[in-house]
């Protein structure tokens, strides 16, 4: 069986957004208030993992100081974050003063430069990797004793992690964009291209037996007459359709193709939560 565990869910849904900030961060292109927003996030979300796990659901020890150990570490890179603001984004910041050179060169109206403050050192993106990586001990540890096979609950578990992750931080730096108007396309495709890899295990694992196929030909009762499994069904090849189309909607050059992609990775982030939740809840009642 797969468990379907709040406490895990929120851990997942933590520690797979933090491996994304830390795989756009790294990149040094997208304005530090992304990283604030985030951090901030997915922070209360392993908190919130943590109060479940200790007073809600069955406390799994090593899931819930590992939710605790997310929340004391995200904390620790937010603070960081901003006590080292003045320093600014490297790859932002040079980004704008190639494009203020070249409207100058144009127009002869010059910008003013970014101010900087050089004796502060920029945030190191590394420390974006300690958060997840505390959670995905927890994460293990959850998929460990989730159900049986053991090999299985794990993979799904930590691959569902990655893929809510990937999905989620997708459509925020989407809205980024509104932000950051002036960002490159080139963040948004690698998350975009992430979410696609992550959908083809996700779909897999969650067809495995004991796995949705029992739900899809009758083995396991939904309740509906078989219906929630076809919406599973649906879930999932929308999800995989919708990930598709916003890459095509990002190879147009006009700035409204950004936000078109955007609108796609809303509706994706529903699919996908409805690809892994509802065979999360239907997989529960399948005996090993």
């Amino acid at each position: 069986m797969m468990e379907l565990d709040a406490a895990t869910f929120m851990l997942q849904w933590a520690t797979g957004g933090l491996v994304f900030l830390w795989v756009t961060t790294r990149r040094r292109e997208v304005g530090i208030g992304y990283g604030w927003l985030l951090r901030g996030t997915y922070g209360l979300f392993a908190l919130i993992a943590a109060v479940l796990g200790f007073l809600v659901v069955e406390t799994n020890w090593l899931r819930e100081l590992s939710s605790v150990g997310v929340v004391v570490a995200t904390g620790v890179a937010l603070t960081v974050s901003v006590q080292r603001r003045k320093a600014g984004v490297s790859g932002q910041r040079a980004l704008a003063e190639q494009r203020s050179e070249r409207v100058a060169a144009m127009t002869g109206i010059d910008r003013v430069a970014q101010e900087r403050d050089l004796s502060v050192a920029e945030f190191p993106p590394r420390l974006d990797l300690i958060a997840p990586l505390i959670g995905l001990i927890g994460v293990v540890a959850a998929g460990i004793t989730g159900g049986d096979p053991a090999w299985l609950s794990l993979a799904r578990t930590v691959i569902g992690a990655l893929f809510l992750g990937a999905v989620s931080d997708a459509m925020l730096l989407g809205h980024w964009y509104l932000v950051q108007p002036g960002l490159s396309r080139a963040p948004l495709l690698e998350m975009v291209r992430w979410t696609g890899v992550l959908w083809v295990p996700q779909v897999v694992l969650l067809l495995i037996p004991p796995g949705m196929v029992a739900v899809l030909n009758g083995t396991v009762d939904d309740g509906w007459g078989g219906m929630l499994g076809w919406f599973w069904v649906a879930c999932a090849v929308t999800t995989g359709g919708l990930v598709w189309l916003t890459r095509r909607a990002l190879r147009e050059r006009y700035y409204s193709a950004v936000m078109a992609a955007t609108g796609l990775l809303y509706l994706a982030i529903l699919t996908a939560f409805g690809t892994d939740l509802v065979a999360r809840a239907l997989i529960a009642q399948v005996s090993p």
